[in-house]
């Protein structure tokens, strides 16, 4: 009889899914790590475990089974139901209920009832309060039963009717909480701009600040702009608790985030900046340690210390919601960035030398190089016959006299076209507009225009 997890994650395979094998276990206790979540990211997150890791599949479906069973979103309990099913037939949860499903859905439909009623009474009485609280309330139950489109409609009918700062602000974190289960990062930003308050209410900007720097950072993440991510992180407000954004990340992501999207865009100085002198993003990543010491061996010099570091993490990123499908290419940029920086201060090394320091059984550090250099990331030629890898030194004295000469050139061009501008106001042979029509007075005859040596006389 076939291995029914095996068979699992053969569909998951083929649907394009990341499968981390069993031999790959993360290093986070499941229980532990979904604590520091709340709202229905619990669920996306249990879910994603259990449709990617082989060690840890069954005990996160029926995990996210029973936080389906918590909530009202019925479509939620099929899918992972569906799940255990094929991943664990035999298991004591793998049993539909459907009178739960049934007295569910009945619920769902009547709240949704009342609440519509409720709301076209209060626009009936035109009080925009009820108003508010009305398409808040009707939009906050769309969001628990799964109606995410409807959500967001009523959401965003709340914003006519706000009164106060702080209602502005959860309009926007209800809009940006949506559009990220939707996956729609390019609304995120714009819903983000609406919350900005310009200083007039510094308490309630300071409350949102983490919020909108999570916020900003995934919405960039998930548009591959890494750089302004990792910004957004480093940017985050250490003093505000967790509870203010843990419906979309926790402070050991933000550390995580910002510290792997710093290595894979900033140079040392910013790193030594921006990161470990960073006494902020420092407090996140005291539960994070392991960030921080690849952090400091990349600016030490260490960059296989600083690789093997994060290789040791890969497994835990390959089961995060939002970094999944970045960590491959966010992997290759650091590595990339740490076979640059090592071969700086060489004009030759061996291939020898680079497969023992950056080598992987995956890809030899041959190919690798070669990408590199047909990508302009590296400026090196490799000698196949002597395995060596001979860099590009750029001379500086080059450099500068090819600027020089650039440089004058432009100045030649601009002084030429000053005279030329010269020569025509010293020939009166500007066109004026009149006053009236804004028509140019035509040249008389008998002007003559003269450009340099050439001189031509009308009439």
């Amino acid at each position: 009889m076939a291995d029914p997890l095996l068979e699992f994650f053969t569909q998951m395979d083929i649907q394009g899914g990341v499968v981390v094998k069993g031999e790959y276990a993360p290093k986070f206790d499941l229980d532990l790590y979904i604590q520091n979540y709340r709202g229905r990211t619990k669920f996306d997150r249990l879910l994603l475990i259990g449709r990617s890791s082989v060690k840890l599949c069954v005990e996160a479906l029926k995990a996210a089974l029973a936080e389906a069973k918590r909530g009202r979103d019925t479509r939620r309990y099929r899918d992972v139901f569906e799940y255990l099913h094929i991943a664990a037939p035999n298991d004591p949860d793998a049993v539909f209920d459907k009178k739960w499903v049934d007295r569910q859905d009945l619920a769902n439909h009547e709240e949704t009832q009342r609440l519509l009623t409720e709301l076209k009474g209060y626009k009936n009485n035109l009080v925009k309060e009820s108003i508010r609280m009305g398409n808040e309330d009707l939009a906050k139950h769309y969001e628990a039963t799964g109606d995410l489109n409807a959500a967001s409609e009523h959401y965003a009918k709340m914003r006519p009717d706000v009164s106060t700062a702080k209602h502005l602000i959860d309009v926007g974190k209800h809009l940006v909480r949506v559009a990220v289960q939707r996956k729609e990062w390019s609304m995120i930003l714009p819903h983000l701009a609406k919350m900005t308050l310009g200083g007039q209410y510094p308490e309630e900007e300071r409350n949102a600040q983490p919020f909108i720097r999570v916020a900003t950072g995934i919405a960039c993440l998930g548009l591959d702009k890494y750089y302004e991510a990792a910004l957004a992180f480093l940017d985050a407000d250490p003093t505000v608790p967790s509870k203010a954004y843990n419906e979309l990340a926790s402070r050991n992501d933000i550390a995580v985030y910002g510290g792997l999207l710093a290595l894979a865009t900033m140079d040392r100085k910013e790193l030594q900046s921006m990161v470990l002198e960073n006494q902020n993003f420092r407090t996140f990543l005291e539960p994070e340690p392991h960030i921080r010491r690849a952090v400091t061996m990349f600016v030490n010099g260490r960059y296989s210390d600083c690789i093997e570091i994060l290789e040791g993490y890969r497994t835990d990123y390959l089961l995060d919601v939002y970094l999944q499908k970045h960590v491959s290419k966010i992997y290759a940029k650091i590595r990339s960035k740490c076979v640059v920086q090592y071969l700086i201060p060489f004009s030759c090394v061996s291939l020898d030398t680079l497969e023992k320091a950056f080598g992987s059984p995956e890809k030899p550090i041959e190919d690798e190089l070669a990408v590199m250099i047909e990508e302009g990331v590296l400026e090196a030629r490799i000698d196949g016959i002597a395995r060596l890898v001979n860099t590009v030194k750029v001379d500086p004295r080059a450099q500068m006299q090819a600027s020089a000469l650039v440089s004058a050139e432009n100045y030649e061009k601009q002084a030429i076209e000053r005279l030329r501008r010269m020569a025509i106001a010293a020939a009166d042979l500007e066109l004026p507009l009149t006053k009236k029509q804004g028509v140019p007075q035509p040249l008389g005859l008998g002007a003559d225009l003269s450009f340099g040596d050439q001189e031509i006389v009308m009439g």
